[in-house]
């Protein structure tokens, strides 16, 4: 692929072909796992090209789901060991054109997401130093790109730097928890009610459809925070007011963010509870009783609340491979 024709192809789209090729010609062992942060770190790219390769991957069968994070490659028996591995160790070989073309303009925007979501999902569990040049190597960036991720990291309230200039992220309290809970039920309802014009029917009709996969209180983390997102970011997030936006975002982002570490340990009549939750407030959607659906959000964060800090007070220490390298317990 020559660099006029990768400069008219979406990232994604390239991502997809490289796997595909190496899937189909065998190259991976069968029982790889392929994630979105092996496959956002192996091309240098956020979670979302990532993600939406796999999606493709898995739609045309050429990955499967399975109990674990991740999709398998070559089917999703029981018996096999999934195999986790780095994948250029796996046997991953960027094609010459991509290797030299992929744009250098952007990298700290690419990489911005998966950065946030790594940091916020360690908060639970403690305060960690965050280390810029192991930053910068972890994602084969530059020390600028590394600083200009953190600063953004610490203008939205992730992180915070001391007087020595170092990097520190956390711990999340049941205080802290408390106070953004509060800002989301007096301003999400407001915002809902501002975006509930914006959103289609059939936008509604999908994301009711996803919240009705959860079954018997039990999904994969990753369809659990879908969900979570659908609602308080893709739905909440379409308000006019430039400001309640902002503040809402601000206490989202750690709460949601750490949904993941979270539903690890949730009980399936809190994951019930969650779900019938979400469906009402999108059945008052799609019935266009918008103040009911504000009401029954405000409700359902109130609700949250406790069953969160319950959460975080009962997390076990964090394993020291789920903590990516850049970041250090304090």
């Amino acid at each position: 692929m020559n660099k006029h024709m990768q400069a008219t192809v979406p990232l994604y789209e390239l991502i997809y072909r490289v796997l595909r090729d190496h899937i189909v010609g065998r190259r991976f062992a069968a029982g790889l796992v392929l994630g979105e942060s092996t496959v956002a770190r192996a091309f240098g790219t956020s979670r979302i090209p990532a993600a939406a390769a796999l999606k493709r991957l898995r739609e045309e069968g050429l990955v499967k789901d399975f109990e674990g994070r991740g999709y398998l490659v070559g089917g999703g028996a029981r018996s096999r060991v999934p195999l986790r591995l780095d994948l250029a160790e796996a046997g991953l070989e960027l094609p010459a054109s991509l290797k030299d073309g992929l744009p250098l303009r952007g990298r700290g925007e690419r990489i911005y997401p998966d950065v946030e979501h790594a940091v916020a999902s360690c908060l639970a569990y403690g305060r960690f130093m965050l280390n810029e040049s192991a930053l910068a190597e972890h994602y084969g960036v530059s020390r600028a790109i590394a600083h200009e991720v953190l600063t953004k990291l610490e203008r939205v309230g992730i992180i915070s730097q001391d007087s020595n200039q170092r990097w520190y992220a956390g711990p999340l309290t049941a205080d802290l928890v408390r106070d953004h809970f509060e800002v989301r039920w007096t301003l999400e309802p407001l915002a809902l009610t501002q975006a509930a014009p914006k959103i289609g029917r059939r936008e509604l009709v999908e994301k009711r459809a996803r919240v009705g996969r959860i079954r018997d209180g039990r999904a994969r983390p990753e369809l659990l925070e879908h969900v979570e997102r659908d609602l308080h970011i893709e739905i909440v997030g379409r308000c006019d007011n430039s400001m309640v936006r902002q503040a809402v975002q601000r206490s989202q982002l750690i709460l949601i963010a750490t949904h993941s570490t979270f539903q690890r340990y949730q009980h399936a009549d809190e994951i019930r509870t969650m779900a019938a939750e979400h469906g009402a407030i999108l059945d008052h959607l799609l019935a266009n009783r918008v103040p009911a659906a504000a009401a029954a959000l405000e409700a359902h964060l109130r609700r949250s609340v406790e069953p969160n800090i319950a959460l975080l007070r009962a997390l076990q220490p964090l394993a020291p491979e789920a903590c990516p390298s850049y970041l250090v317990p304090d």
